[in-house]
């Protein structure tokens, strides 16, 4: 809203008497041809009214500490539009009546904001949201923390100084300073225009300084496991427990296509036996329900392989605490073990615990030809549209084998000439 002239009037609403008789007065500001108006606590006879210059006709002791009041809140009010103007902060009536009663009196900054919302993300981690979700928040943070001096010159600043130019050149600290890819850009840049569209509906700022800009991910393959290194991790012993138990764990989700946090909230409850004495996995994604989104529930065939770890680990004194199937303790321990192994069996591939979940999709269900609907059910997608992106990059992995052996023919040729 532009600024503009605000004009205050106060009256009394005659068709909602009170029970003493009295009608209550309100005050209503009105600035570019929007108003907004409240109730002041204050009523009054209405043979006692002066409409036309809102405020009492009396003489008594009541009249005058009534208009005395009147005239208190409308000079507060010219006030705290003063206020706004040198704050060059969004105006509205909605906001200047909020200073006027004390609603509103503290100056919303960004960086302060964001650590609100992150201390109150904290109260409902893996409830609402899990940690990986929360520190990225706390990167964009420290991000903010180092960008803003520099930028601004100061420590802090309010919404409204946010501008797409603002935006912009974050993105390019991002990339430059930060050394970003683009896809953790996106991601950081999401977590900020949460704050800001918060700050919208709360009428902290004025306008959306996101305009204009473009989440745009640079599209990635996922790393998965080819059939001989799948083999090569699942037939290796290692001496060390723990390196055990995480290639156990990070198999499991080979062939059951679940995600960290599904394996780690797996509990009997989700294992069910059919009539042909087969076990089936029947469980909701985590990740849906903390996004209030309805969950699919994915109904997974336990193979022998996953199994066999299940009942190697149903003792375990971990899983009996815990009341799950598995022993599985956090995503990041899981995948720093996850890089010694790869060296061990010496595969040059970034192994996480979510690699183990496009293993499953490619390699154990689509390269062996089950259909895309069922891998997309089995996966707890919404749509196969989710699971396309598989399909396409064995089409493509198919399609770099053909041209290595295609190239190995070639040389072949040319050493028999």
């Amino acid at each position: 809203m532009k600024q503009g002239t605000m004009n205050i009037l106060f009256f009394v609403l005659k068709t909602k008497l009170l029970k003493n008789g009295e009608a209550p007065i309100l005050m209503r500001i009105t600035i570019n041809g929007h108003y907004e108006e409240v109730r002041i606590q204050r009523s009054i006879q209405l043979k006692y009214w002066n409409a036309s210059k809102g405020c009492s006709k009396g003489k008594d002791r009541a009249s005058i500490e009534l208009n005395d009041y009147i005239a208190m809140l409308n000079t507060r009010a010219y006030e705290k539009y003063k206020e706004l103007i040198f704050e060059q902060a969004l105006i509205t009536p909605k906001v200047i009546l909020k200073r006027v009663f004390g609603k509103d009196e503290n100056i919303h900054t960004v960086l302060k904001t964001i650590n609100s919302e992150i201390e109150a993300m904290e109260k409902v981690v893996n409830i609402d949201y899990s940690p990986v979700t929360i520190n990225r928040y706390k990167n964009v943070l420290k991000k903010l923390e180092n960008f803003i001096p520099n930028y601004y010159s100061k420590e802090d600043i309010t919404f409204h100084e946010l501008s797409p130019d603002f935006i912009r050149a974050f993105d390019t600290y991002l990339k430059t300073n930060g050394g970003l890819c683009r896809n953790t850009i996106v991601r950081y840049m999401k977590c900020l225009k949460k704050i800001t569209n918060m700050a919208l509906a709360k009428e902290w700022m004025r306008k959306n300084p996101f305009f204009g800009y473009k989440m745009e991910q640079d599209e990635t393959d996922p790393v998965f496991l080819t059939y001989n290194e799948l083999q090569a991790i699942e037939n290796k012993n290692f001496e060390i427990p723990r390196l055990e138990l995480v290639k156990d764990i990070f198999i499991f989700a080979c062939y059951t296509g679940l995600a960290f946090a599904d394996v780690s909230t797996l509990r009997p409850e989700n294992l069910e036996q059919d009539n042909n004495g087969d076990w089936w996995i029947r469980k909701g994604r985590v990740k849906l329900e903390r996004r209030r989104k309805a969950s699919s529930i994915a109904n997974i065939p336990i193979l022998p392989v996953p199994l066999a770890i299940l009942k190697k680990y149903e003792s375990h004194p971990l899983s009996l605490k815990k009341g799950t199937c598995l022993p599985v303790f956090c995503n990041q321990r899981l995948n720093s073990y996850l890089k010694e192994i790869a060296d061990v069996c010496k595969i040059n591939k970034n192994l996480t615990t979510h690699a183990a979940r496009h293993t499953f999709a490619t390699t154990v269900t689509l390269a062996n030809d089950v259909p895309l609907q069922e891998v997309s059910a089995m996966l707890g997608h919404s749509s196969t549209k989710m699971t396309q992106h598989y399909a396409r990059v064995m089409d493509k992995n198919i399609k770099d084998n053909m041209n290595t052996v295609k190239e190995k023919m070639k040389q072949q040729q040319a050493q028999t000439t």
